[in-house]
């Protein structure tokens, strides 16, 4: 009884195997690959990398404009909240802490400049 189920299924599946490979047009089971490349080969050559220049040339003028100040410190009571003490350093600061931009709970560090 087993072998006569599983010839059954092994015939289903070779079957309909058959029918999805005879799909005309690009399709994802047709093995013909229209279209599908060309479509994403345009997407990457004439959206993706002017947008990557696009934002490196708007990320590179705003650093020029000059406009690096840091806005004003008020202390929230749900932000920079310190349960325990960082395992680095004096245990206060981020691993990635920058004194211009990155305030401590007490306020911004006093600038060296």
């Amino acid at each position: 009884m087993a072998y006569v189920l599983n010839q059954g299924i092994r015939r289903f599946m070779q079957t309909s195997a058959r029918r999805a490979a005879q799909i005309e047009g690009p399709s994802a089971v047709s093995g013909m690959h229209e279209g599908g490349f060309k479509v994403w080969k345009n997407l990457t050559f004439f959206v993706a990398f002017p947008s990557i220049i696009l934002c490196a040339v708007n990320c590179y003028l705003s650093h020029q404009s000059g406009h690096h100040e840091r806005p004003e410190f008020v202390k929230y009571e749900h932000m920079r909240i310190r349960t325990k003490r960082f395992p680095w350093g004096d245990g206060n600061k981020s691993l990635f802490h920058n004194p211009h931009a990155n305030p401590l709970p007490d306020g911004y560090e006093e600038d060296e400049h």
